[in-house]
């Protein structure tokens, strides 16, 4: 059975209602880990229009997409496919196409030196014109409701935290470290457009097939509602499994099916945050798990989605609040299945780039230790 999401009107982020009891229910230790967002304006139209570009872009000749990769930002930005991994395998589960939509050309020269893979330029097919706007538009919609949130975030840290001083809602109104991912997660089973040498797709859906279970490393991530369309038209269709899609792990451990309502952005707190609420928001392990093929009544059904990361600058130190204890920080959202926050977050203080590394790194050594 699907779990229900807390849901808050988006006039009441914008009016400065009271959301402290609605963001302690959705992120505090005992709450699912995700809050939906009702009634953004021109929502459905705005990610729709986004997300039925996928199946296009996802398509092109392969020459095409070859040419929007960017290998100096270790492929963050415009197309990857079978770049990143899952243990020591290449994922060619799902195509990305990376983007920032605040910002053709993020931070200083200096910043985009330093830190290729945070701020790198971006890249537009010009196979595909539309994409631009449609994309700029989603990721404009979905970091101006979430630097709202955050405003709301700070309102309810800073009576309930001493110490508290993260000013979460100015550092995301003011980012321009802002990533979009729209994601084609080709059918499990079928034959994904790779490269010759991509070893042969497997038939059965393992529980994390699509993205294997992760918590998101950075502040806050906005997530559209998936669509679902037939891999050989781009056709939009009912979801055929009931239990593909988004999963999370609740507070006490067992793994649940999340549908995100059809009318709503949803938004996820990050380990980051976790860190500088002292452990009163806590970021949830998560997976997308694949439509099994029995259902699909011969159909090779594809899913679609696009979450934005919306994060701080790199050189960002992850401080506690004062008074904070490292301990409790660390045992809140406790999960067998990723890596320990502590591992990771190596100290109070360590930058939110230093922090991203270490974690890549982790993941990595996680995955292809992990018992089969």
């Amino acid at each position: 059975m699907s779990k229900q999401v807390v849901v808050v009107e988006y006039s009441d982020l914008k009016n400065d209602a009271d959301l402290s009891d609605k963001i302690l229910e959705a992120w505090g230790d005992g709450g699912l880990g995700i809050i939906a967002i009702r009634g953004v304006p021109d929502w459905l139209q705005t990610y729709s229009a986004a997300l039925r570009l996928s199946h296009s872009l996802a398509h092109l000749p392969e020459n095409t997409l070859k040419a929007l990769e960017d290998e100096g930002s270790l492929y963050n930005a415009g197309w990857s496919h079978g770049k990143e991994k899952l243990g020591d395998k290449p994922d060619f589960a799902k195509g990305s196409f990376y983007f920032n939509p605040l910002t053709d050309l993020p931070g200083s020269e200096d910043d985009r030196q330093k830190f290729p893979w945070a701020m790198p330029r971006n890249r537009w097919p010009s196979e595909l014109p539309e994409l631009e706007d449609a994309l700029k538009k989603l990721g404009c919609t979905m970091h101006e409701a979430v630097s709202n949130l955050a405003r709301h975030v700070d309102r309810c840290m800073e009576p309930l935290v001493p110490g508290y001083a993260a000013e979460l809602g100015r550092v995301v109104r003011d980012t321009e470290k802002c990533k979009g991912r729209l994601l084609y997660y080709f059918p499990p089973g079928a034959a994904a457009p790779a490269p010759a040498s991509a070893p042969p797709a497997k038939t059965q859906v393992q529980e994390d097939g699509w993205i294997g279970w992760h918590n998101d490393s950075g502040f806050f991530t906005a997530l559209t509602p998936d669509l679902f369309v037939d891999d050989a038209t781009g056709e939009v269709i009912d979801k055929p499994d009931p239990e593909a899609g988004l999963w999370v792990v609740t507070r006490d451990g067992t793994a649940a099916h999340v549908d995100i309502p059809r009318d709503c952005m949803c938004v996820q707190v990050g380990e980051c945050t976790q860190v500088v609420s002292g452990g009163w928001l806590v970021a949830t392990p998560h997976c997308v798990r694949g439509c099994r093929p029995a259902l699909t009544g011969g159909r090779q059904v594809a899913r679609v989605s696009c979450p934005c990361f919306i994060d701080t600058h790199p050189t960002f130190p992850l401080t506690m609040p004062e008074g904070s204890q490292r301990e409790a920080v660390l045992a809140r959202g406790l999960s067998t299945k990723v890596p320990p926050l502590g591992d990771r977050w190596t100290h109070d203080g360590q930058t939110f780039g230093d922090f991203l590394g270490e974690s890549f790194q982790r993941y990595y050594d996680w995955a292809t230790t992990a018992a089969p």
